[in-house]
C-alpha cells in the first residue's frame, strides 16, 4: 500500500516538472546586457537576443530609453521609442537619438557619440506573434576617465605651535564622469582622516562632466619638514577600480630652534694676519632665529659686534684681522616666535709671525777674506721655518742662521732672512740685511794696449771695485766722468793725444782708507804700428819663398840619383863605404 503511494507520488511530481519545463519552452525569451559601458564620444552597442518557441519569427522590434527626467514607475511606464525595426526596415523615431543610433543586422543598437546624458536605461522589446511579447534591460554606464590630479602645497608654513588643525594643500581633478574619489597619503602611506580634515566638493561643468577638489588638514610637527604629500584620484572602469596620483610635495614647517653651530670659515687653525674671516651661526630653526655677536674684552665683559654682523644670515665677518683679533667670540639666537634662546662659543685664534730681526757677528766692518755669521729670530705662537736667498732670489741657506766665510766684493750686498710658518698657508715674514765688504780698490779693467793717431781725441778707460768708494786720479789732464754700480766704479778720461802722452801713456789710481790701486795704460802710435805690420808681412812672405826653393833643389838632387832614398840607398851607401 505504500509502496503504491510512493510511485502515484514520484508520477505526479515528474508531471509537473514536464509542464513546467514544456511552459518555459514555449515562453518568448530577450535578453541584452545587464550593463554596457562606454567612453564619452565613443560609440556604445547593445546587443538583443531572443528565442521565440517553434523557430517562429518576430513580428517587431522596438528599441527604447527609459526617459529619468519623467517619473520612472511601472505604472507611468515613461519610455520613449527610439526606433521601430521589422523585416523590411528601420522605422527611427523623432528623439534626440534619431541621428545618432543605428541597427545592425543581428538587431543590435548602436549609439555614436556618446554623451553624458546617455547615461541610462534603454530596454529591448521583440514581439513574436502568437508567442507574445518579451523586452529585457540594459543600464549603459558613460564614464569619463579624470584628468590627472594637481596639487597645490600651503606656501605660507605652518607652525608647529598650531594646535589647530592647517590647510596642508589642495587637490582637484576635472572632466570625469562619473563623479571620481579623492583620498590623501602622506609620505607614500593613505592618511585615515576624520571629518574635520578633508573638505570634499564636487562641480557639475557645463559639459555634464565633473571636476572634484579636496583639501587636506592637519596639524604638523617638526618631522613634517621633510614629508611628501600627494593626493589619488579613484575612478570605476568595467567593474575595476583605477587611481591617478598627483605629483608629490612639501609644506613649509616653521619650529623653534634646538641646536645652535658655530664656526669659523675658513677653520681658525689656519687663519693669520690680514685675512679676512667670517663666523658663521647656524641653528636648525625654521625661519632662523635673529642672530646676535660677541667678543668677551680682557675685563672678561661681553661686548657687542652687531654693527658688523648680518643678523639674518647669521655670518658675522671680520675684514683683516690681526693679533688682537683672537679671542672667545658668542653667538646668541633669538626665537621671535616662542622667544627662545640659545647660544654657542667659539675661539678664534689668529696666527701671527712679529719682530723679525736679523744680527750680524762680527756686527762691524767686514773686511775683504773675512768671515761673518748672520742670525734670524721672530716670534710666533706657531713652529716656524727660516729661508736665506739674495737681492735676485737664489737661496743661500735655510735656518735661522747663515755663515759666510772668505768675503768679498762679489758677494751678495743685500740677504732676505724669510720667516714662513709651515702649518698655517700664506703666513710669512721677511727680513733684510746689507752686508758692505771693505777692502782696497781693485781693478779690474783698463783700455790698455789702446792705438791711436797724434792729436786725436780718445777716451781713456779704468774699472775698479772697492768698499768704501774709493777716489779716482789720472796721471794726464783731462775731462773724466765716472760711473757707480754699487761697489764698482769706472771712470772715462776724455784727452787729446800728445807725443808726450805716446810716449809715456797713462796712469789711473783709485784709493780710499783701505789702500791704493793703480794701473798703466799703454798708447801705441797707430802708423808705427802699422808699418811694424807690413815688415813682418814680408819676413813672412820671404821665408815662405825659401821654404819652397829648398824644397825644388830637394827634388831635382833626389830625381838625378844624388840623393839616395830608401833601403836600397842605404844598401849602396854601405857597398860603396866597405870598397
Amino acid at each position: 500500500m505504500a509502496g503504491g503511494r510512493r510511485a502515484a507520488g514520484l508520477a505526479l511530481g515528474w508531471g509537473c516538472c514536464l509542464l513546467l519545463c514544456c511552459a518555459a519552452a514555449s515562453k518568448l525569451e530577450v535578453s541584452t546586457p545587464a550593463v554596457v559601458e562606454v567612453e564619452i564620444g565613443d560609440t556604445a552597442r547593445i546587443e538583443c537576443n531572443f528565442y521565440i518557441p517553434g523557430n517562429g519569427s518576430y513580428s517587431y522590434i522596438d528599441w527604447f530609453y527609459v526617459d529619468r527626467k519623467e517619473t520612472a514607475t511601472p505604472q507611468t511606464n515613461s519610455r520613449v521609442r527610439l526606433c521601430h525595426v521589422t523585416h523590411s526596415e528601420v522605422l527611427k523615431d523623432s528623439t534626440e537619438y534619431k541621428e545618432r543610433l543605428s541597427v545592425g543586422e543581428d538587431k543590435a543598437l548602436s549609439i555614436s557619440k556618446v554623451t553624458v546624458q546617455d547615461d541610462r536605461t534603454f530596454v529591448c522589446q521583440v514581439g513574436a506573434g502568437s508567442s507574445g511579447v518579451g523586452e529585457s534591460h540594459t543600464e549603459l554606464h558613460v564614464y569619463k576617465v579624470p584628468e590627472t590630479p594637481v596639487i597645490e602645497p600651503n606656501t605660507g608654513g605652518i607652525s608647529v605651535h598650531n594646535s589647530d588643525n592647517s590647510q596642508i594643500a589642495k587637490c582637484e581633478s576635472k572632466n570625469s564622469f562619473p563623479p571620481a574619489n579623492i583620498t590623501w597619503h602622506k609620505n607614500g602611506e593613505q592618511l585615515d582622516l576624520q571629518e574635520n580634515q578633508m573638505r570634499y566638493s564636487r562641480t557639475r561643468e557645463s559639459s555634464g562632466l565633473h571636476s572634484v577638489s579636496s583639501i587636506l588638514f592637519d596639524t604638523v610637527t617638526r618631522e613634517d619638514r621633510d614629508s611628501h604629500y600627494h593626493c589619488t584620484v579613484h575612478y570605476w572602469l568595467r567593474g575595476q577600480r583605477h587611481a591617478l596620483e598627483s605629483q608629490k610635495v612639501q609644506i613649509t614647517v616653521f619650529y623653534p630652534a634646538e641646536h645652535l653651530k658655530l664656526q669659523v670659515v675658513p677653520s681658525s687653525a689656519l687663519v693669520k694676519e690680514g685675512d679676512n674671516v667670517k663666523l658663521v651661526c647656524e641653528s636648525d630653526g625654521n625661519p632662523p632665529p635673529v642672530f646676535s655677536f660677541y667678543k668677551r674684552g680682557l675685563d672678561d665683559k661681553w661686548k657687542e659686534l652687531s654693527s658688523l654682523a648680518e643678523t639674518d644670515s647669521g655670518v658675522l665677518t671680520l675684514h683683516g684681522v690681526n693679533k688682537s683679533s683672537s679671542g672667545l667670540y658668542r653667538c646668541e639666537s633669538l626665537d621671535l616666535d616662542d622667544m627662545t634662546q640659545l647660544e654657542k662659543e667659539v675661539e678664534l685664534v689668529v696666527n701671527y709671525i712679529e719682530d723679525v730681526h736679523v744680527e750680524m757677528e762680527p756686527s762691524s766692518p767686514l773686511r775683504e777674506g773675512g768671515s761673518v755669521t748672520l742670525s734670524c729670530d721672530a716670534h710666533s705662537p706657531v713652529a716656524l721655518d727660516y729661508q736665506w736667498t739674495d737681492e735676485k732670489g737664489r737661496k743661500m741657506g735655510v735656518g735661522n742662521q747663515l755663515f759666510l766665510s772668505n768675503l768679498t766684493f762679489e758677494t751678495p750686498n743685500n740677504l732676505s732672512c724669510k720667516v714662513v710658518a709651515p702649518s698655517v698657508p700664506g703666513l710669512e715674514q721677511s727680513k733684510q740685511v746689507s752686508l758692505a765688504v771693505e777692502g782696497k780698490p781693485r781693478i779690474v779693467a783698463i783700455s790698455s794696449p789702446l792705438y791711436v793717431r797724434q792729436d786725436e781725441v780718445v777716451n781713456l778707460t779704468c774699472k775698479a771695485i772697492a768698499f768704501p768708494r774709493p777716489s779716482v786720479h789720472w796721471s794726464v789732464n783731462g775731462t773724466a766722468h765716472e760711473y757707480v754700480d754699487n761697489q764698482h766704479i769706472a771712470s772715462n778720461l776724455t784727452v787729446r793725444v800728445s807725443r808726450d802722452l805716446l810716449k809715456a801713456g797713462a796712469m789711473c789710481r783709485f784709493s780710499n782708507k783701505m789702500g791704493v790701486s793703480e794701473k798703466h795704460i799703454q798708447l801705441l802710435d797707430q802708423k808705427t804700428a802699422a808699418e811694424s805690420q807690413g815688415v813682418i808681412i814680408v819676413a813672412i812672405i820671404v821665408a815662405i819663398l825659401v821654404v819652397a826653393v829648398l824644397g825644388a833643389v830637394i827634388y831635382f838632387l833626389h830625381k838625378k840619383g844624388k840623393i839616395p832614398c830608401g833601403r836600397a840607398g842605404k844598401q849602396d851607401i854601405a857597398k860603396n863605404t866597405s870598397i
